[in-house]
Order: C-alpha cells, then sequence, then structure tokens
C-alpha cells in the first residue's frame, strides 16, 4: 500500500494534490457522528420495547451522545491543533467504532448508554478535525466548495441515519443499528492514512487546559440543563446545572480574556462576521432539529409508516441540503455573506412556518414540502456561515474554530429538540386532554380498571403512548370500537402540538434572521 499523503500540508508549496479525495474522507468521517444521532430516531421504539426503558432512560440513551459530543469539541478541536489533526481524525474513529461495537453487544440500558457515551467523545474528537483539516488542506479559493460539500453531508446524514436504521430494523433488532457505524469508520480510517495529509498549527503553544476543563463544564452542564429541565422540569438537578453552566461559562470567558494564549480568543465572538454567523447556525439548526423531531413522530405514530418508510419519506430533506448547498456556492458571490445566510435562514423559516398548517387529516405531502424549504435553507445559509467562522480563525486556531462552529451546530439541535420538543409535548397534553376525559371507556372494575386508568395516563403524555394504547384496544374485540376514536382524537391533538411548536420554531427563526442581517457586515464591512 502505498501512503500518499506523507508530506505536512504546511510544508507543500502548491495546493494538496489528493484534496478531492481527502474531502471525500472527510465527509464519510462527518456521516457516520451525525447518522448516529439521527439512527435513532425510528430506532427508539424498538428500543424502549425491549429494554423497558422509561421516559427519562430513553433520555438518557440520547443524552449520552449529546452531551460530551457538546461538551468536548472545543478541547478537542485545539488539541488536534496542537499535536495532529489527523491523528485526532483516526483517534476519533478508533474510539467511535469502539463504542460502536459495545453498543451492538449491549443488552440493558446502562451498557446502552455507557456505549452512546463513548461514541459520543469519538464524535467530539472527530467532528472538528474535519472542518480543520477541511480548511488546512484547501487553498482559500477553493475553500467555499468544500465547505459547502461537507455541510450538504450533514443534510444527507440527516436522512440516511433514519433510513439505514429502518432497513436493518426490517430484519434485525435496534442492536444491529449500531454496527452500522463500524465498517464506515473502518473505511475512513484506512482511507484517512492514505489520502489525508499530515497537519498540525505551526508554533502552536502549550494548550490551555484550565480554559478547556471550563469549557467542557459549562457545555456539558449548560445541554444537560436545557435538555432535561424542558423535558422534565426545573427541579433541583437540571436547576444545579444551569446555575453551573453561566457560572462556568463566566469563569471561561474571564480565564480565556486574561489568558496569554487562550484555547478560544473570545473576542472573536465581538467580530460581527463570526458573531452573527455562529448565531445563524446555532438558530438554523435549533429550527432544523426541532422540526424533524417532531415530523418523524408524525410519520411513525400518526401516519403509520415503518422505521424504513419513515427514513424513505426524510430523504427530500436530504436531496434539498445538497441542491441548497450547490446553489449556496454561485450566491455568495453574488450577493454576499449577509444576503446569502439570511436568504437561508427565511427560507428555512417558511418551512417550519408550513408546518403550522398541519391538521388531523394532513398528509405525507403536507410534510414533504416543509421538509423541502427546510433542507434548502439549511443548505444555502450553513455553508456560508461555516466558511465564515473558519476564516475568521487564523491556521493555528482552526481547530478552535472548528469546534466553535461544531458546537454551535450540537448546541442549537440541542435546544430545539428541548425547548420546541416540550412545547410539543405541553400543547398535545393539553389538547388531548378533553377528549380522555370523557372517553367513553366501558365501567370496568378491579384490575381491569387499573389496567383502563394506566392506558390513558399514557395516553395522555404522548402520541406514540397513544398508538401503542389504540393498537392494543383494537387487538380485542371487547374494546376495538375504542381505537379508532382514540387514534383520531391523539392524531388531531398532535397536529395541534405540531401548529403550536413550528409555530415557535419558525418565528424564532425568522427573528433570529433579522437580528442576523442587522449583525453581519455588508460587503465592505469588517
Amino acid at each position: 500500500m502505498t501512503i500518499l499523503a506523507t508530506q505536512p500540508v504546511t510544508d507543500q508549496q502548491r495546493p494538496y494534490r489528493w484534496r478531492w479525495a481527502a474531502l471525500a474522507v472527510l465527509c464519510l468521517s462527518l456521516l457516520i457522528v451525525v447518522m448516529a444521532n439521527t439512527a435513532l430516531i425510528v430506532a427508539a421504539p424498538d428500543m424502549t420495547r425491549d429494554l423497558n426503558l422509561t421516559s427519562a432512560q430513553l433520555q438518557w440513551v440520547i443524552d449520552g451522545y449529546t452531551v460530551p459530543y457538546a461538551a468536548l469539541m472545543l478541547l478537542c478541536g485545539v488539541i488536534g491543533d496542537k499535536y495532529s489533526r489527523r491523528g485526532a481524525l483516526l483517534t476519533g474513529l478508533l474510539v467511535f467504532g469502539g463504542g460502536a461495537v459495545f453498543g451492538s453487544l449491549a443488552d440493558t440500558t446502562p451498557a446502552v448508554i455507557v456505549a452512546r457515551v463513548v461514541m459520543g467523545v469519538g464524535a467530539a474528537i472527530i467532528m472538528p478535525a474535519t472542518l480543520s483539516l477541511l480548511v488546512a488542506t484547501f487553498p482559500k479559493s477553493e475553500r467555499t466548495r468544500a465547505i459547502a460539500a461537507w455541510a450538504a453531508t450533514s443534510g444527507l446524514a440527516i436522512a440516511l441515519g433514519p433510513l439505514l436504521a429502518g432497513w436493518i430494523l426490517e430484519s434485525h433488532s435496534w442492536s444491529a443499528t449500531f454496527l452500522i457505524n463500524v465498517p464506515i469508520a473502518a473505511i475512513a480510517a484506512v482511507a484517512a492514512l492514505i489520502l489525508v495529509p499530515p497537519s498540525r498549527a505551526v508554533g502552536l503553544g502549550r494548550i490551555d487546559w484550565i480554559g478547556g476543563l471550563l469549557s467542557v463544564g459549562a457545555i456539558g452542564a449548560g445541554v444537560y440543563a436545557i435538555i432535561n429541565g424542558f423535558h422534565f422540569g426545573w427541579s433541583a438537578g437540571p436547576t444545579v446545572a444551569g446555575a453551573a453552566a453561566v457560572v462556568g461559562l463566566a469563569a471561561f470567558v474571564g480565564w480565556e480574556l486574561r489568558h496569554p494564549q487562550p484555547l478560544l480568543d473570545v473576542r472573536k465572538l465581538g467580530d460581527r462576521t463570526v458573531g452573527g454567523a455562529t448565531l445563524a447556525v446555532l438558530l438554523v439548526f435549533l429550527a432544523a432539529f426541532g422540526a424533524i423531531y417532531f415530523i418523524a413522530q408524525q410519520f411513525q405514530f400518526v401516519l403509520g409508516y415503518g422505521a424504513l418508510e419513515t427514513g424513505v419519506r426524510l430523504l427530500p430533506l436530504a436531496v434539498a441540503v445538497s441542491v441548497g448547498a450547490l446553489v449556496s456556492g454561485r450566491l455568495a458571490p453574488r450577493i454576499g455573506l449577509r444576503g446569502t445566510v439570511v436568504a437561508g435562514m427565511a427560507l428555512a423559516a417558511a418551512g417550519v412556518l408550513l408546518l403550522t398548517r398541519a391538521d388531523g387529516g394532513s398528509g405525507y405531502l403536507d410534510f414533504a414540502v416543509p421538509l423541502i424549504l427546510l433542507g434548502l435553507g439549511i443548505g444555502i445559509g450553513e455553508p456560508p456561515a461555516t466558511d465564515a467562522i473558519m476564516g475568521r480563525f487564523p491556521d493555528s486556531d482552526l481547530g478552535a474554530a472548528g469546534g466553535l462552529n461544531d458546537t454551535a451546530i450540537e448546541l442549537g439541535g440541542s435546544l430545539g429538540i428541548a425547548i420546541l420538543g416540550s412545547i410539543l409535548a405541553s400543547a398535545y397534553k393539553q389538547s388531548v386532554a378533553p377528549y380522555l376525559d370523557a372517553a367513553p371507556l366501558p365501567k370496568l372494575s378491579g384490575d381491569l380498571a387499573a389496567q383502563a386508568d394506566l392506558a390513558m395516563e399514557v395516553s395522555r403524555e404522548s402520541v406514540g403512548g397513544a398508538t401503542i394504547v389504540a393498537q392494543e384496544l383494537a387487538a380485542n374485540p371487547l374494546s376495538a370500537r375504542y381505537a379508532e376514536p382514540l387514534h383520531d382524537a391523539a392524531s388531531v391533538a398532535f397536529a395541534d402540538a405540531i401548529t403550536q411548536a413550528s409555530l415557535v420554531g419558525g418565528l424564532t427563526l425568522l427573528v433570529g434572521a433579522a437580528l442576523v442581517a442587522l449583525i453581519l457586515p455588508g460587503r465592505s464591512g469588517s
């Protein structure tokens, strides 16, 4: 085997010859990181049934990946700058693949959570490395196109995760969905050794470990507080975590402002380009992940699509992101950074706001059009925002820049699922309650009455619970006539909930677009 990339890109006089092949490896690595998050959309119901997961346990299965993923990206990006960006990529792929193998063998809830935590750590190493390697490998004249391809991969992975997981679930258990990632990680690691050139920052001093620990603590506590506080209420745990996040963030900023070589030059966030672009990335993914969260539930629980069918029906989003990224590359030179980013945000907001038209009789096409608009908005708005963030940092800080961009993506996604998901759940409970309170159930006594009360309580909690109860009612001839009215009531209630959550998400993105338009400089600004 001939190793093509033996010379660091910093030592090369001309652009790296195999840079487009290297980009394919970086995109492949990014693919599994995003797929690991979205595959749970269709795998969660099977996991819940097989492991008897409570809502809190299922949330930890999700958070086990999200919290370390968000918390560690900034520090891992800087470590890659210092020692080896390609080495960081390979390490991340190894950790991620190991966690996936362990997850495929896990048969208890704690083991699954541990596997997800390990995969989250691997993802935190991989993601900033892909972006810093991309910027280090490509000349500025080609960087916009390369970042557009990187962004399009994120959109592809959003839909590809549920699609591949759904295909596997047709004939295998949920544990096999972990194995999707293993061969891809192995191929990416081997290809990285062959095609991705070595790269690290030149003349970078000692790592700011105190700043790194403060960033990990602040971001990790913040993400935990956001997710658990909005889903389960602001009890002692989330409240203390939220307070710790605020204190940790203040300490991090104060430390970084005084440090001679900070982990992240926080003054950069005061730069109109960096600040506006970071806000745009965060808000776009807040709306996107929130919308995908409840659209997937609509497909599975209301429209009755199976895991594979749900994945297939999310594909228009992926195609639209790819098309939007291509359009963005042509649009940005003509109307500038501000015009392109704001146009993408406005288009994504239009897609989310279209979901407010949902009702109990909405079919697939009522959701396909919003998905396409949302995907186009992501594809148009994210690449120039990411390019702008990376372009404002020196070559020695590419890992920090990548960590900042990727943290904005993950934090935005966490906020979207937490806040919009909380609005969705609250609105559903409020809307379905009148029907369940007046539900024409037969008069029961003893154990049957207790089972009926439990069934109604489950139906109040979520559309998924109501769907399961309706299926159980339909299977019993004595209760079959109550199944369809329950499912119809839950469908109408969930449509009302989608309307309310979409209104908040869409308006948030529209207001955010206006703020970004004010913050980002015009063509002549700096």
